[in-house]
């Protein structure tokens, strides 16, 4: 309801008041004037009588008790103020004195404030504070009480219970003598011990409820009592000054016991109450507010780093919310729902054939979501007032009557703002840099996870060196740029504050300054474009480089066999020079902005100050306008340069962000490809194909035909299934289809019971054998001896240095074929899983060791006997006992039955059996005679040689070595090398032009300084021109900023120079060291210095060496402003330093060490992730993915452990730095107010000087000494980048004197005189004294069991491993005398292991260029790999038709990473086309037939045959048949030769080893 209010008589004006509440009420109480009133309480009414009119107010009932006691009090203070009464007389009123003491700043001895002031703001501002943010601290607790228990009851908790309870009674003692034994008490006197009790009560709640929750220290509750303490110390010191009042003696002893009670309380919330002990403790979650706030947890690792090399055991755990486990799911959380819709609408686009695709979730929005909280509680301002202060220091500096206290007070408020300024940003990036660690963590995970979810098409397109990249440098921006978050506003609210105040100071004057910052914009953002653009095409070439020096690390075996090290390190360095030329170009644009940012400051000072001077006489520039414009000046600096740092933080993030986001968008394998069932018992086929049309490409379109065609087939539960057929048929295509693998286009795939895959080229960890087979799953040694003794491992694991706790090195490094086939088998078998995916498992082993593998694991008397089983195959006499036979063809299944169905209907597979027969006919001749020898050494059951007993191997023996970190401080050489490598007359040349840079920039504000004092009043000397000393500051200015550019460029270059000189050798000695040092060495390690390492020296080292110079410049340039200004100064720089120098010796050394830890803990996670990629499908099939996933994230883990503890120990730093920085602030104000006092002369120019220098010191020694562990930290990359060039190096490639004719070998004669081998010194040799003699053009072919020596003849003939005695020499010259190039270059092998590089064919066949087109074709037809059709007798055209119907780029047909997208076959058939090119005299085939079918491989031989008839082949072989026409058999036994004759003679006689290993490989066949 509306009520007019009018006041009678001679009151004219009137209010129109409705539904009035209590402040409204009291507004009108106040304001209006009265005489002489009284109240009457009416039914609905509140009415005040007053002499000439009424004034009537609509009010609630409930309200009326209130209006009441309010219009009394009102009425009682206007009794006796009479009727022009205005709000501060009724605060004094209140009060019963005076709120405010107007003279308190001119005082000259140290004024008290009023007690109306202590009882009312200085009470009331605690409480205020507390109840405020009571809701927060109470959202705080009940969060906390989601992960941790109530706490326990302890003596501190009692203890501050105690003192709660002992306040809370002092506070009502103090109520009740004020109420009824003191007179004349004021209300003030009631209020203000009820505050205190209300504060009291409140913090008794908020103990109860901490307790309850398990929250052990509440930074709010902390922070009141230090309010509380602060505000009661004027109290406390009116108190002492005026103890002997007698009637204020009760009060005083209660004060006297209230107020150290409040500090002692204060004290003891220093400390954390204990938490209940669990299996993770957090040392920083265990600590209290100010503990963490101060960081003093950390203490403890900067005093063992201080001691000792910190080692992992001397590190805290992360917290539970920080691991990967946590946060990977969270991310998942918000990411998989948005990405997984995208990925569906994406596809229904494409199928309706739209252009414009659906937008892509927001990777940065799911971040946000993540961390909203944290992200919203962070980015609150921080305002600086250091401006005002400053401006009231020099006011006070130049009046000579200001009392001496005053200046005391602006530099203890000075200290004090920049302390808790200090503290809040320090706490800002505390979160913010955890923040970032757990981005890096959370995306690091997702990456990982998806890498293993990938589909067939995605994998293919994604190269392991750019998903490496992505872990290595792309996540890592994103982590980069999270602590800079709050800068976005941040510095343009800065930059704001500080034009608004330089248009408050100079007025109009400031416009033109403010019109350059303006014009800045626009330059920073047009530079950015370009940034960004030149960013991307780097990262991009970051990749490809990456992937192929990964490639040529996989492949290096192969590189060193075909002497193709100078091609593939030029083909890296040209990827590097167009790398490093977009740096170069990015660089020197980054140098022009950041001259044009850093000089900022100074053009809107001369167009400011020219302005200001120039625009009237009467403008004056007094030292007040000129230091206060110059704070103004420098406060734009310093966001000026983090908006450039800033803009390339950003530029590098949105890159990283986009390929970040692509990868994670990427199609993954659809689970609905295969309809699973894990229960066995479900169904009674294990496996069913419906018309299944798949393929690797998603689409099926023309271009990428489907891989199986129409493919209809079910295999019953437990039976035996063979496929056959030749090369790129589509036979392991048909098990990946299984696998989930494939994309079905159309058709049903059903699996039922748990699948094992055993893949064609086995997949071993770089773990110990028995880890290896057992595969995660619990050791059963029962069974485990079962399954061993069934794959033939037995007599392996007896030889092995280790048994099965021997380790194995990556890859299988130190492993023959046909143990890796074998231990991959027996993983399989241990695994017990329902079927059993086998992908020709047995073509890497010899025929005899095949035959005992067929008959005890797949054959119907195996272990395997039960289950279903499908086996790839191409020994067509393994099919015999199948229950089903299925023979592919171009991928469609042409014929499927039992065996004898099948070759009585003399279809495909019977004309594929008779030539398999036909080739068998040699062996066939010789009678059957069993190796009972070998097969009881086989079923011999392992002994304890063999298993458990040598569980654990000493890092002495390991195969990988534990990575070494580097002890103590970088040392000299590494600067020296990093500086010799920028070359030091450029670094010189930086230095020199910095040094004037900074000289100038000394010169100017003391140019300034000395303008300024001019215009001060009590000047007396010449004045020179105004305009004179414009144009003198606006040349120095002009000056400086030229030196800072060329300073600039000078260091580019320099940065260009070192990443040339840096990378260039780590790959040329990567490329001469020996291959010992591959088998010893993880290729994460490798790859861990050519993509991180190598980035941190490009892009991050030569940034931290300009800011790390800069702050060394501008350290001294302060100092020394600040002497100069104010000679007293130099006290206190001694505590100071020495202060600032034990800070250095405890955090340098941990930081360092932590930077080290780091990079060591990265490397695992590269080899780790390798290892995935290589058997993703394996590990998909066997259900690992969690598994793996687990074993990424512990390793994860590890390195953030290390990177964020570095990140605190920079915190750490920073806190106490900035202390010293804020302690420089305060005496350098300080000592300007004893200057004035003592009069010791020195100007308020000086002073602006010196205490606007001053204002700068806090940040740059933090920045400082920052730069230095930083610059420290990363030059760790140069050491480790270094430490890989100075690795011991193989022969020389080309020896000046070999005397190596461009003929030799003429003829290809072999002559071994007692020549001894071994891998490696301390190990034993693998060749003992062998000594044979090789006509020229012989064919030898060499045999011999597992472990024989075959590969290790191979090797020592082409000197990938060194003789330790005797001699090989060919036509005569020995293969020592020579380089490595002249001899492994006139050689030529097919390795056991197909390996080929992404790029063209004919990179492939012809890395030199050395070859011709037709020479290309020629060796393509040579390997069989060119479309030709057969004799009119087959049914099939060339088995590789279908892979030539694929290059429809001819030569330039592009090969994936690794040669994935062809079949190993074909991969083998390349390999082959490659040999026929070099034409030279000797050729080794290491077993280079295992992964082709039968026919293939007489296509094979026929084709050495007829190419190489004039040349002497040694062929080590698993296919006796093959050899059977060569001159002479080269059996190896234990590193021997046991025999060496012609076959006939050998298998003449039956007791010849040779013989035997006829009979087993017939035995086989039979």
């Amino acid at each position: 309801m509306n009520i007019n209010v009018k006041i009678m008589k001679d009151r004219n004006w009137h209010f129109v008041i409705g539904s009035l509440k209590f402040m409204r009420y009291l507004k009108i109480l106040l304001e209006s004037k009265m005489n002489d009133c009284k109240c009457h309480i009416g039914l609905r009414a509140l009415a005040i009588e007053k002499t000439g009119g009424l004034v009537i107010h609509a009010a609630p009932p409930a309200e009326m008790d209130l209006l009441s006691i309010l219009c009394n009090w009102i009425i009682h203070f206007r009794g006796h103020l009479g009727p022009q009464a205005n709000p501060q007389q009724m605060a004094d009123s209140f009060c019963a004195d005076s709120f405010w003491d107007d003279n308190f700043t001119t005082s000259e001895s140290l004024p008290h404030l009023t007690t109306c002031f202590q009882h009312t703001i200085l009470v009331y501002l605690p409480s205020v504070f507390l109840i405020v943010l009571l809701p927060i601290l109470f959202v705080q607790a009940h969060r906390i009480s989601r992960r941790f228990g109530p706490l326990p009851i302890t003596a501190l908790f009692v203890t501050r219970l105690i003192l709660n309870i002992y306040l809370f009674l002092n506070a009502t003692a103090v109520l009740v003598l004020n109420t009824f034994f003191i007179d004349g008490t004021l209300t003030v006197d009631i209020v203000y011990p009820c505050v205190w009790m209300l504060f009291f009560i409140l913090h008794l709640v908020i103990d109860w409820n901490r307790s309850r929750c398990g929250q052990i220290s509440a930074g709010i509750q902390h922070l009141s009592f230090v309010l509380l303490a602060i505000c009661g110390v004027p109290e406390f010191g009116y108190h002492i000054e005026n103890s002997t009042y007698e009637q204020s003696i009760p009060i005083f002893s209660l004060y006297m016991t209230f107020w150290p009670i409040v500090v002692l309380q204060t004290a003891l919330y220093c400390w954390a109450d204990l938490r209940i002990p669990k299996e993770r403790n957090s040392k920083e979650l265990d600590s209290s507010f100010l503990n963490r706030l101060t960081i003093w947890w950390f203490t403890s690792v900067q005093i063992t780093g201080a001691r000792k090399d910190l080692e992992m055991d001397d590190l805290f755990e992360l917290n539970n919310g920080s691991t990967s486990d946590h946060l990977g799911a969270l991310f998942e959380k918000y990411w998989i729902p948005a990405m997984r819709g995208y990925i569906a609408k994406a596809h229904e686009a494409e199928k309706r054939g739209d252009e414009k695709m659906p937008s892509e979730p927001s990777l940065i929005y799911a971040l946000f979501r993540m961390f909203k909280s944290s992200l919203i509680r962070c980015n609150l301002p921080t305002p600086s007032y250091s401006s005002y202060q400053l401006s009231e220091l020099l006011t006070f500096v130049s009046s000579p009557d200001a009392p001496f206290w005053l200046g005391i007070s602006y530099a203890l408020l000075m200290f004090l703002a920049s302390e808790v300024r200090s503290m809040i940003l320090n706490a800002y990036f505390n979160i913010m840099m955890r923040m970032g660690m757990k981005i890096q963590t959370a995306l690091t995970t997702a990456v990982y996870r998806k890498t293993l979810r990938l589909s067939s098409t995605a994998r293919r397109k994604k190269t392991v060196g750019e998903i490496i990249n992505l872990m290595a440098i792309d996540v890592e921006m994103i982590q980069l740029i999270t602590p800079q978050v709050q800068q976005y506003w941040s510095c343009p609210y800065q930059i704001t504050f500080a034009l608004v105040y330089l248009a408050f100071t100079l007025g109009y004057s400031a416009a033109p300054g403010i019109v350059i910052m303006l014009i800045f914009i626009p330059i920073n953002i047009f530079s950015s474009v370009f940034i960004k653009r030149w960013q991307m095409g780097q990262m991009k070439l970051k990749d490809e480089r990456v992937k192929m020096v990964n490639e040529v690390l996989n492949g290096i075996k192969v590189i060193k066999l075909y002497a193709w090290e100078e091609p593939m390190e030029a083909h890296i360095g040209e990827i590097r020079n167009r790398e490093l030329a977009l740096v170069r170009k990015s660089g020197m644009v980054r140098s022009m902005l950041d001259t044009f940012n850093s000089s900022s400051p100074f053009l809107v000072a001369a167009a400011s100050f020219g302005t200001f001077i120039l625009s009237s006489d009467e403008h004056i520039l007094t030292p007040q306008i000129a230091f206060v414009s110059l704070t103004l000046f420098n406060m734009l600096k310093m966001p000026m340069m983090i908006i450039a740092m800033l803009i390339n933080a950003t530029i590098q993030a949105i890159v990283s962000n986009r390929r970040l986001r692509t990868f994670l968008l990427c199609d993954e394998i659809d689970e609905q490809n295969v309809m699973r069932n894990e229960s066995a018992e479900a169904s009674p086929n294990s496996i069913e194909f419906h018309n299944v049309d798949a393929t690797w490409d998603i689409g099926g379109t023309e271009e990428t035909p489907p891989v199986l065609k129409s493919i209809s087939a079910s295999v019953t539960r437990g039976t035996l299934v063979a496929v056959v057929g030749t090369v790129g048929s589509g036979k392991s295509s048909f098990l990946s289809a299984m696998l989930g693998e494939l994309t079905r286009l159309r058709g049903e795939i059903s699996v039922t019971g748990k699948l094992a895959y055993i893949p064609q080229q086995a997949w071993i960890q770089n773990l110990s054998v028995r880890d290896n087979i057992t595969f995660g799953r619990a050791f059963d040694r029962q069974w485990y001896e079962k399954v061993v003794s069934a794959c033939a491992l037995t007599p392996d694991l007896a030889i092995l240095p280790d048994g099965d706790a021997t380790e194995i090195g990556e890859k299988g490094i130190n492993l023959s074929g046909g143990q890796k086939a074998r231990i991959s088998l027996a993983r399989a078998v241990y695994q017990q899983d329902d079927v059993y995916l086998l992908d020709d498992p047995l073509s890497a082993v010899d025929a005899h060791v095949g035959r005992h593998i067929y008959n005890h694991v797949l054959g119907p008397r195996g272990l395997l006997a039960k289950r279903t089983r499908i086996l790839v195959t191409h020994s067509l006499l393994n099919t015999r006992e199948a229950d089903e036979i299925l023979v592919f063809h171009e991928g469609k299944i042409i014929e499927k039955g039992a065996f004898d169905h099948l070759v009585k209907h003399g279809g495909t597979f019977a004309k594929l059996m008779d030539e398999y027969v036909q080739s068998k006919k040699a062996a066939e001749e010789k009678e059957d005679s069993e190796s009972s020898d070998e097969e009881t050494e086989m079923n011999k059951k392992p002994d304890q040689n063999g298993i458990g007993v040598k569980s654990e191997v000493t890092e002495e023996k390991k195969l990988i070595k534990k990575e070494e970190v580097e002890q103590g401080g970088v040392k000299m050489a590494v600067y020296m090398e990093y500086l010799r490598a920028a070359s030091i007359t450029f670094c010189i040349m930086f230095l020199i032009m910095y040094g004037i840079y900074q000289s100038l920039t000394m010169l100017r504000s003391f140019w300034l300084s000395a303008w300024s004092n001019e215009n001060d009043p009590a000047f007396n000397g010449t004045r020179m021109n105004q305009v004179e000393r414009l144009g003198i500051y606006v040349g120095i200015g002009l000056l400086e900023s030229f030196g800072y550019l060329i300073s600039a460029s000078f260091l580019v270059v320099a940065g260009l120079n070192a990443s040339r000189k840096l990378h260039a050798p780590l790959i040329h000695n990567l490329m001469r060291s020996p291959i010992s040092f591959f088998d010893t060495t993880p290729l994460g390690r490798i790859l861990n210095r050519a993509s991180k390492d190598v980035d941190t020296i490009d892009t991050q080292l030569i940034m931290n060496t300009r800011s790390f110079v800069q702050c060394v410049y501008s350290i001294i340039t302060t100092l020394l402003m600040i002497v100069i200004s104010t000679p007293l100064f130099v006290v206190v720089i001694i505590p100071l330093a020495i202060i600032y120098l034990l800070f250095l010796k405890f955090y340098v050394p941990t930081s360092r060490q932590l930077k080290r830890l780091e990079s060591v803990n990265r490397s695992p996670i590269y080899s780790h992730f390798g290892e995935t990629i290589q058997g993703a499908a394996s590990i998909r099939a066997y259900g690992k993915v969690s598994q793996f996933c687990l074993d990424s994230e512990t390793k994860v883990d590890l390195l953030i452990q290390c990177k964020y503890l570095n990140a605190i120990s920079n915190r750490w730093l920073a806190v106490r730095l900035e202390f010293i920085g804020n302690c420089i602030i305060f005496f350098a104000a300080l000592f300007a107010s004893f200057s004035k006092e003592w009069d010791w002369g020195v100007s308020p120019g000086l002073v602006g000087v010196s205490v606007t220098y001053a204002m700068n010191i806090t940040d740059v020694l933090n920045f400082a000494v920052r730069q230095l562990s930083v610059l420290e930290a990363n030059v760790v990359s140069v050491e480790r980048v270094v430490e890989y060039t100075l690795t011991p190096n193989e022969a020389e490639w080309v020896m000046e004197k070999s005397g190596v004719s461009s003929s030799w070998p003429e003829a290809g004669g072999v002559t071994i005189d007692n020549y001894s081998t071994r891998y490696r010194p301390g190990l034993d040799l693998v060749l003992r004294g062998i000594s044979a003699k090789v006509r020229p053009g012989e064919k030898i072919g060499i045999v011999g069991r597992t472990g024989a020596g075959k590969s290790s003849f191979a090797l020592a003939l082409f000197r990938m491993i060194e003789p330790a005695g005797g001699a090989m020499t060919i036509d005569g010259k020995s293969t020592t005398a020579m380089g490595l190039h002249e001899l492994r270059k006139r050689l030529t092998i097919i390795p056991q292991e197909p390996v080929l590089f992404s790029g063209t064919l004919r990179f492939n066949l012809d890395p030199f260029g050395d070859y011709s087109d037709d020479q290309l074709w020629s060796a393509l037809r040579l390997a069989h790999l060119e479309v030709f059709i057969m004799d009119a007798t087959m049914i099939m055209t060339t088995p590789f038709q279908s892979f030539t119907k694929t290059l429809t780029a001819g030569l330039e047909h592009k090969i994936s990473e690794g040669g994935e997208n062809i079949s190993v076959g074909q991969r083998q058939l390349v390999c082959l086309a490659r040999a026929t090119l070099r034409n030279s005299k000797i050729l080794v085939l290491d077993e280079a037939t295992a992964a082709v079918d039968l026919q293939t491989d007489n296509l094979i031989q026929a084709t050495i045959r007829s190419h190489f008839k004039h040349c002497t082949v040694f062929t080590i072989a698993h296919r006796l048949n093959t050899i059977l026409d060569y001159d002479r058999i080269m059996v190896l036994d234990k590193g021997e030769i046991a025999e060496m004759d012609s076959p006939a003679v050998l298998m003449a006689d039956r007791n010849s080893v040779f013989s035997k290993m006829l009979a087993d490989a017939e035995n086989e066949n039979n």
